[in-house]
């Protein structure tokens, strides 16, 4: 495993498509990240290369949104929002009409699909496509920043292809998008672990939503509530997800990284650290099976940034200094930022915190377990510890 190959999926040409300067979403995290990456030596070696990105066909597109979405979309970026349009979810707050919202959305798509064919064919053990993460698209309708939905397309073109395919996302937003694509298959296994849905758009993503007819029990939700941390987080990865996926055994992993978890995003009300994402990777990587990272929310750019090549070192240098010989001796920044290194400093949890968000989270992983855990043959007593990824 220490030879692993490693894809990150870019091209220079998306610099030019960017959101409106006072949204939210900043598509320059993708290069930044590539700059960071590049700046600690960790990517452009024959096992760490740099794959180029590509435009999803309007053919590929299909196979999730439909044709007159992708019309008005078109129509919309070029200065024709329709009535259609608008009821198509267009120039709302969230998802505001700009020149580039059909380019770069298509860019994201064609670069998933590049990471998941790198996978199928055994060209990468591990593709990061950063561009999108885009999980609330609909087949005709647009929100939370997202218009074309690469990680349904993404995770539909592995399962076209005979894989298993086990998505999880950990973005702090609900991937209702992708929930709703697989609600009835049992193909693709979806979970999400986000910020409780009573608190944050998209408002959804309950214990009990877990698939209908065959797809019954192939999808998961694990609520957290605000203000939860570190601990929280992976006690919900420890003890739903990842008996899950042992149980399921997929041919590949989808994962949506978003970073919108973090303590100080502007947008969501979780605490965590990207030290998590050091636990999550490395228990990923455990299943020996080819993954796909998905971008995704994060809208503190720094944070984000840093996370996502946090993940990539992860992944890249299982057994390497996570501050690159330089986070012991940094000096802590008025913020969670150290002047080397990747890792965040930890944040201290008090007894006022522990004491809204454990039982909450108790009584959701003890609802989702006892839902899930039979229908794929786990006894409750069998999830994992704390500290485990097995």
């Amino acid at each position: 495993m220490r030879d692993r190959k490693l894809a990150f999926i870019y091209s220079p040409e998306i610099e030019g498509y960017t959101y409106p300067p006072d949204c939210p979403f900043k598509t320059q995290r993708t290069g930044l990240t590539r700059e960071r990456l590049m700046s600690f030596g960790l990517l452009g070696d024959k096992n760490h290369a740099e794959h180029p990105a590509r435009e999803a066909t309007r053919d590929e597109l299909e196979r999730f949104h439909e044709a007159r979405y992708l019309d008005e979309m078109q129509r919309a970026a070029s200065g024709e929002l329709s009535v259609e349009g608008l009821h198509m979810g267009f120039g709302g707050p969230d998802t505001p009409v700009f020149p580039a919202m059909y380019k770069f959305g298509a860019w994201a798509c064609g670069s998933a699909l590049t990471g998941a064919d790198l996978l199928a064919r055994g060209d990468a053990d591990i593709a990061f496509s950063l561009l999108g993460g885009f999980h609330h698209a609909k087949p005709a309708m647009a929100a939370g920043f997202c218009y074309l939905n690469d990680a349904a397309l993404a995770c539909l073109h592995l399962a076209g292809a005979g894989r298993r395919v086990a998505y999880l996302d950990v973005d702090a937003h609900h991937g209702d998008g992708v929930q709703e694509c697989f609600y009835a298959r049992q193909d693709v296994l979806t979970i999400s672990i986000h910020e409780s849905g009573r608190t944050l758009f998209p408002w959804g993503g309950f214990e009990d939503e877990i698939g209908e007819g065959p797809g019954r029990g192939y999808n998961v939700n694990v609520p957290l509530p605000a203000g939860a941390y570190d601990d929280a987080f992976l006690m919900a990865l420890r003890r739903v997800a990842i008996p899950l996926l042992h149980a399921y055994a997929p041919d590949v992993i989808v994962l949506e990284l978003g970073m919108d978890i973090l303590a100080g995003d502007p947008l969501t009300h979780l605490r965590m650290t990207n030290n998590v994402v050091v636990e999550l990777m490395t228990c990923l990587i455990g299943f020996d099976r080819p993954i796909l990272v998905l971008g995704g929310g994060g809208y503190n750019v720094e944070n984000t940034v840093r996370a996502w090549a946090l993940a990539w070192r992860t992944v890249a240098d299982p057994d390497g200094d996570d501050g690159f010989g330089l986070a012991l001796g940094g000096v802590m920044l008025g913020s969670s930022e150290w002047a080397g290194g990747l890792r965040d400093r930890e944040l201290p949890v008090s007894d006022e915190q522990r004491a809204s968000v454990e039982p909450a989270l108790a009584n959701s992983i003890e609802r989702v377990t006892s839902l899930l855990f039979p229908i794929h043959g786990i006894e409750t007593k069998s999830a994992a510890p704390k500290g485990a990824c097995t």
